[in-house]
């Protein structure tokens, strides 16, 4: 994939403008069942979306976007316009990775009708191909309405973050049998409703083997095990750019000291009027 730069003589900004390619689909999701891992990534912005497509089969705009972007405590807070709004910033940064969007708490729990009119209104808007999201036997009869209405679903079970109230904070899932045979059930019931693809978070590692044996679609794990048939991580965790993390990511960059230095280095250059230079500004015409 190669990637050439034309100027946006509007902002003076050089605009990446990817070379064609096709964008994959999601029955191409359904069908990497135990071939090469997929690869996903939260995104939620233009320019994150052009640096992280090229590299990734999915990019999730996750609901996580209250916390990483708008300093919420939870997800809970986040609105379908929200979730809209940045979809669609990502759908046009992308042109290689299937777009899955978040749908925000309260936005389809109450009926199957009310979540098709959520999820409608995401892909129409958007330009998105798929919606997520979270439970587990309870929204399967969800999960087959959209699907038999043309709107593919990615499933979310295990450590669920929007039901944090009910389940008392982000700790692992699974650890008594109870939990096990209910996530194991969940996923089940996911799988069998149409879904395409299941994120599994948060839980013993056995269990996400276990699942991901069991089902037909494709398992994406955060927290969960390297056997999944995926994995997914939100992208600002995984550059460093928040001091604190959960347990299962790992940090493949120090983004934060790097923005931290370049700030420094700039304040220090604005106070001793070292910049800007003869090269940041404009002389006369003669």
């Amino acid at each position: 994939m190669s990637t050439t730069y034309t100027l946006d003589t509007s902002t003076s900004r050089a605009t990446p403008t990817p070379a064609p390619m096709k964008r994959l689909t999601v029955p191409a999701i359904r069908k990497a069942k135990g071939q090469v891992p997929l690869v996903m990534l939260t995104a939620y912005t233009v320019r994150m979306a052009q640096l992280l497509d090229p590299h990734c089969d999915l990019l999730l705009v996750g609901d996580s976007l209250g916390q990483v972007i708008y300093g919420l405590p939870s997800t809970v807070p986040v609105t379908l316009e929200m979730m809209c709004a940045h979809g669609a910033a990502v759908v046009r940064g992308s042109y290689h990775s299937v777009v899955v969007i978040d749908m925000p708490f309260g936005s389809y729990e109450g009926s199957p009708e009310q979540a098709f009119t959520s999820a409608a209104r995401i892909l129409k808007e958007t330009g998105a191909a798929a919606v997520k999201l979270e439970g587990g036997e309870a929204m399967a009869a969800t999960v087959a309405f959209l699907s038999a209405r043309g709107i593919p679903v990615m499933g979310h079970i295990g450590l669920t973050p929007q039901a944090v109230n009910q389940l008392g904070g982000y700790g692992a899932r699974g650890r008594s049998e109870a939990e096990r045979l209910k996530i194991i059930a969940d996923a089940r019931a996911i799988d069998a409703a149409g879904a395409f693809a299941l994120v599994i978070e948060g839980v013993v590692e056995p269990i996400a083997v276990e699942i991901t044996d069991g089902i037909s679609c494709p398992t994406i794990g955060i927290g969960a095990s390297a056997l999944c048939d995926g994995q997914v991580l939100v992208a600002e965790d995984m550059l460093g750019l928040f001091d604190r993390t959960a347990r299962f990511v790992k940090r493949y960059a120090d983004m934060a000291a790097l923005i931290g230095d370049a700030a420094q280095s700039y304040a220090a250059e604005v106070r001793d009027r070292s910049f800007p230079t003869p090269d940041q500004t404009y002389a006369p015409k003669d």
